[in-house]
């Protein structure tokens, strides 16, 4: 078990044409139900934005030394993205994979199985920018977020999306049924979606809550943009993107590496 772990961890996947045919397969299809998509991966951010930044936001005072609002745009870009992503990769990609059998009509052409799996990765981080993109844009337009730090900022979200668009794809070369995907919400995408810096400082967590979360992605996808939309960027922000650079290669190999050996046997 340790050896394959290791193995995998290290696997350099095979890229070719093919990760793009997939990108383009999945992208036809979306634009059959893109209203419905957008309504989910712009619009229901956008409520969020409105909802809990000039809600709650006109019941808190400063944060950091900026207005709730302004503190919790940012975050906004990166947990609307990270939840697109995480649903994309998972229920999306699980019923191509066992209820359509889509990968296996792909790989009766000359696309092999780290191409699917790149491909799937790709697709879903896309999806992921394209809701930060949309908060990004409505930021904009409020004055919350000045117009050179948007594509920067998108930049790291878009290094986010791939991360978790590949956790994404090593869930679903596990799973055993949809509800499995239960399991992953409750012990790790909730629990960063409410304690990795989004809603409040990591500062008023406990000192034990706060080491934990510094392994989180989320926390630091959080803190670089974050670091980014306030023009102050410091020499923490390298480090947010080494982190989120290294969690992207070696989830990226395990999840091809998981995805082979599901789609071979």
């Amino acid at each position: 078990m340790g050896l394959t772990l290791l193995t995998d961890l290290f696997y350099v996947p095979k890229l070719g044409r093919g990760a793009w045919c997939v990108w383009q397969r999945n992208f036809l299809y979306f634009r059959y139900s893109i209203w419905v998509s957008l309504l989910w991966v712009i619009v229901e951010p956008i409520l969020y934005l409105l909802a809990i930044g000039y809600g709650l936001g006109t019941l808190v005072g400063d944060v950091q030394g900026v207005s709730y609002l302004e503190f919790f745009t940012p975050a906004l870009m990166v947990i609307s993205a990270m939840l697109v992503v995480f649903f994309e990769s998972t229920y999306s990609t699980y019923t191509k994979l066992t209820r359509q059998k889509t990968f296996d009509t792909v790989l009766l052409t000359s696309i092999g199985p780290d191409e699917v799996a790149l491909g799937e990765i790709l697709w879903a981080a896309s999806k992921g920018l394209l809701s930060a993109s949309g908060v990004a844009l409505v930021a904009w337009s409020q004055g919350l977020i000045r117009p050179e730090h948007i594509v920067p900022s998108l930049a790291v979200v878009a290094l986010m999306c791939w991360v978790f668009a590949s956790i994404g794809v090593i869930f679903t070369s596990t799973a055993r049924n949809y509800d499995w995907f239960l399991y992953a919400q409750t012990i790790f995408i909730m629990p960063m979606y409410l304690f990795a810096g989004t809603y409040f400082p990591l500062g008023v967590l406990p000192e034990l809550v706060q080491k934990i979360a510094l392994f989180l992605p989320l926390t630091h996808a959080v803190m670089a943009v974050r670091s980014i939309v306030s023009g102050e960027v410091q020499a923490s922000l390298f480090l947010n993107l080494a982190v989120l650079f290294v969690m992207a290669v070696f989830t990226t190999n395990y999840a091809v590496a998981r995805m082979r050996a599901k789609l071979v046997t």
